[in-house]
């Protein structure tokens, strides 16, 4: 009997969904202190997770001005008092064809190929006279678009439009609002992209927050992504009312919505044993919390973040009956066995 005893004991203790119960836990304080940090959106909380971000510079949010890009095309008009040939013939080409930009020129009559990409019209415009100085004196220059290849942002994802034309002007926000993001889109997971790299931008801070901040000017070029509503998440687990995935639109949740979308915690639940793991599975970061810091403490100091998992212990009497109940059937059979071999003449102990 006492072999058999140990046996049932060394079950129930395999059986038990306890909590952890390991010297590396921390407390409320340190919940707290990093839901400081989340709190600040989400740049701190790609550097909770272990990337290294940069920061917004201020030529990012400075409205520019529009350049000439290759295969442009420009309508130049001259005026001269007396050189109406030259004065003809650059306007017949300008109505014309126009003046593509090849290479980063233009070549007009009598001068040699002058270089343009990258500068405005204006400084287009007195570079041309400058040309025409060294052989022309008192050349008058107008120079604007005949045809030019639209520089516009690329949008991708939960968007109502694929692109959106920029000017230096156009900043982040109103690019969104013109592709009508949904209101249940995850900023968290949305992105700006500019010459292949993630511009540290908080979508959700400029979106839900109004901070302008982040409200940079679009460029040619850039590509905005926004995602499904689940593609961040957390998990509630063990004795709650509904164990579930719960999607993270904004980043982070106060671990009293969390507890509440998974239905609470009914009688069987451990209230002194609510834990959050978070991190790398194979080394989580594991806390250990109470119903009173949660009822007690605001939401903002109690905040979860994508990839957690929160996880409510069962009481102790509550693994104790699930573990009878599981046992029952089992003694139902050996006192069947018993009775078989007593009839046969077999004495079991």
């Amino acid at each position: 009997m006492r072999r058999l005893a140990s046996f049932f004991l060394a079950l129930y203790l395999a059986s038990c969904s306890g909590p952890y119960m390991g010297k590396d836990l921390f407390g409320a304080d340190e919940f707290v202190l990093d839901s400081y940090k989340i709190r600040e959106g989400k740049l701190s909380i790609l550097e909770m997770e272990g990337y290294s971000v940069a920061e917004l510079g201020d030529e990012d949010l400075e409205e520019y001005q529009d350049r000439i890009h290759e295969d442009d095309v420009l309508r130049i008009f001259l005026y001269h008092p007396k050189r109406h040939d030259i004065v003809q013939a650059v306007s017949e080409i300008g109505n014309s064809i126009g003046y593509q930009v090849v290479g980063g020129e233009i070549s007009l009559p009598d001068i040699s190929s002058v270089k343009v990409e990258g500068l405005t019209l204006g400084e287009a415009k007195k570079k041309i006279e400058d040309h025409y100085a060294r052989h022309i004196q008192d050349m008058e220059v107008f120079v604007t678009y005949k045809d030019r290849i639209v520089r516009k942002v690329e949008l991708a994802g939960l968007v109502s439009v694929p692109s959106v034309p920029v000017d230096g002007k156009i900043r982040l926000f109103d690019v969104l609002s013109k592709a009508r993001v949904p209101t249940d889109a995850n900023l968290f997971k949305s992105y700006v992209a500019r010459d292949g790299a993630l511009l540290p931008v908080d979508l959700n801070r400029l979106l839900k927050e109004g901070d302008m901040s982040q409200n940079i000017v679009m460029r040619g070029g850039d590509k905005i992504y926004i995602a499904e509503p689940s593609a961040a998440s957390l998990m509630v687990m063990g004795e709650v009312a509904r164990e579930r995935v719960i999607s993270l639109p904004s980043g982070f949740m106060s671990l009293r919505h969390a507890l509440a979308e998974a239905g609470g915690i009914p009688f069987t639940g451990d209230r002194s044993y609510i834990q959050v793991i978070r991190g790398n599975i194979c080394k989580p970061k594991i806390y250990t919390l109470s119903w009173e810091h949660v009822i007690h403490l605001p939401n903002d100091s109690l905040l979860l973040m994508p990839g957690d998992i929160v996880f409510v212990a069962a009481k102790p009497i509550t693994e104790w009956n699930r573990f009878i109940s599981q046992l029952l059937p089992a003694f139902g059979g050996i006192e069947f066995i018993g009775k078989q071999c007593g009839s046969w003449g077999i004495f079991v102990p």
